[in-house]
């Protein structure tokens, strides 16, 4: 589904998508084809969803978007150092 199709059908909503397809620019990601997982009233919602699916499949391209952003680009940030979970 491309983001104006998703911007129909989910006005003035926060979606959670995974990146079907994406490329990149200048450090700038740019979604193109999305797969909408979910849609939430509020942020907060929509983050605790992401970082479930995040964490449960880091590879994956997920994001969260509110639908008013008429233009997807998702600014690159180099991983630096080694994360671990402490227990």
């Amino acid at each position: 589904m491309k983001w104006e199709q998703v911007r129909k059908q989910f006005p003035k909503q926060w979606v959670l998508v995974e990146a079907i397809s994406a490329y990149s620019d200048n450090s700038i990601r740019y979604p193109e084809e999305l797969s909408v997982i979910s849609n939430f009233p509020d942020s907060t919602t929509a983050w605790k969803e992401y970082k479930k699916l995040h964490l449960a499949e880091p590879s994956r391209e997920y994001y969260i978007f509110h639908t008013d952003i008429e233009k997807l680009e998702v600014e690159e940030q180099k991983f630096i150092g080694v994360r671990r979970r402490l227990q």
